[in-house]
């Protein structure tokens, strides 16, 4: 990537017109290497070195996998991206983690330890920039805010940058508002699951209640609600058609579909998988403004509209909603949470963030978040933001990817960021592949809901 980065622009145009070629099984020589094995904790590990290794490694920390998914080893983002970061020279390394689900006591040790094989059987890097995907952008930012010192430089892609704390507190709010609004005297929980089954039977219920709001104009906006307070966008999946900025029927229609997947997973399976870990429930909503909150969401006019449309009021449900019985969390919990998951926003190696904006899963106002971490951390100057115009969770193109990463070489390279804007990240990516789209763009997230870290002693929990 380097090398591209330092190319004449007279060369870069002619770069851009020529078709790139991903590396294939043809392209593969003898001193390329593959390697695969078993850490000491039983996780697993993968790495591809290429023969003409150019001194750089990548680690790669994957994403968020429910107790009992595969869990196999990963480097890379995917085969496309992969094919072009060994074709550029880059090692490229990554583990399983010992568990599954909300892995935050393994995921850091297992990647340093999967860096520590790569050493010894391949000698010191030149430089080691750890990136990772979704969950994997939450490991990415540990190892940097906790292990500077075995890395260069990081990058999250998609990443939970809230924090463990503010996610799952963020995960609690739409699903609140669903049953005070939809079922209020229905015994669904919310949280303290004993066991699996108890969420999937909980999720069930309310989903069915959903479902059948969804029939309504007074249950669409109600959802539409529900969706505001997580920041659900309304063009959530590349595979949908993008609506007009003021198509709210069209956009409460993919909020929808977004909020049955919030349901089925994080939510409540994945809520018990990590309450079970944290030994206890780690949110809670008491005290909190759910009127204050909406009026902050990206969806608040898109809900303003969808009610007046049915003739309802607004202000007397977010009554409703704020006079429900609010839901305390396990102190312990909480400690444990924030004691392993929440972020300090003290870095001392430069990181790179990118998300798309149509993020439904992990909604691009998580970059607020750690942006006011980093601010109140005093490390706001490492730190740079880029946002690509697309919908989905993680949906990026390896193009993009490897802008990114080029982005990330150049501040570790000469120690300044120069332009880290849309244009500019554009032009990498097509420079890097112009086979897949370049839709970096201007944008700047709403303010995060709920914000949680440890550079913010009023975030605590008060119960």
């Amino acid at each position: 990537m380097k090398r591209r980065l330092l190319l004449p622009v007279a060369v870069l145009l002619l770069a851009t017109a020529a078709p790139a070629r991903s590396v294939t099984a043809e392209d593969v020589r003898a001193d390329d290497v593959h390697v695969e094995g078993t850490l000491a904790s039983g996780a697993t590990y993968v790495m591809d070195v290429p023969g003409d290794w150019n001194g750089t490694v990548l680690l790669f920390s994957h994403g968020f996998r429910p107790r009992g998914a595969p869990n196999p080893a990963q480097n890379v983002t995917d085969a496309a991206t992969r094919d072009l970061l060994l074709g550029d020279g880059y090692a490229l390394i990554g583990s399983s983690y010992a568990t599954t689900g909300w892995a935050v006591e393994h995921a850091v040790p297992d990647q340093l330890a999967t860096l520590d094989v790569f050493t010894e059987r391949f000698g010191a890097a030149r430089r080691t920039l750890a990136w990772g995907q979704s969950y994997g952008g939450f490991v990415t930012t540990r190892i940097a805010e906790r292990h500077a010192d075995r890395v260069d430089g990081t990058l999250s892609v998609c990443g939970l940058v809230h924090g463990g704390v503010a996610n799952w507190n963020n995960t609690l709010d739409p699903v609140f508002a669903l049953k005070a609004l939809l079922a209020p005297d229905a015994a669904i929980p919310l949280a303290d699951f004993p066991d699996r089954a108890s969420a999937t039977a909980a999720a069930g219920a309310l989903s069915g209640v959903v479902t059948e709001a969804q029939n309504s104009a007074d249950g669409r906006a109600r959802i539409a609600l529900a969706a505001a307070l997580h920041n659900i966008p309304g063009w959530n999946d590349p595979g949908q058609p993008r609506p007009a900025p003021t198509d709210w029927t069209a956009q409460q229609a993919n909020q929808y579909t977004a909020v049955r997947g919030l349901l089925a997973t994080a939510a409540f399976s994945w809520r018990q998988d990590t309450e079970t870990l944290a030994g206890g429930n780690p949110s809670w909503n008491t005290g909190v403004d759910y009127t204050r909150m909406l009026r902050a969401s990206s969806a608040y006019e898109e809900v303003k509209g969808l009610y007046k449309a049915a003739g309802r009021s607004l202000a007397d449900d977010l009554r409703t909603v704020n006079e429900a019985p609010r839901i305390e969390a396990d102190e312990a919990a909480v400690d444990w949470m924030s004691r392993t998951s929440a972020f300090t926003g003290k870095l001392t190696k430069p990181q790179l963030t990118i998300h798309t904006t149509g993020d439904a899963l992990v909604p691009v106002q998580t970059e607020s978040a750690y942006l006011r971490a980093a601010t109140a951390g005093g490390s706001r100057h490492l730190l740079r933001q880029a946002y690509v115009d697309n919908a989905g969770h993680c949906t990026f193109s390896p193009a993009e990817q490897l802008a990114a990463l080029d982005t990330l070489e150049h501040r570790v390279d000469t120690g300044r960021w120069d332009d880290t804007g849309a244009e500019t990240l554009n032009s990498r990516a097509t420079q890097a592949d112009p086979t897949t789209p370049a839709r970096y763009a201007a944008y700047r997230p709403a303010v995060y809901p709920r914000p949680y870290d440890l550079a913010h002693p009023g975030d605590a929990y008060r119960p």
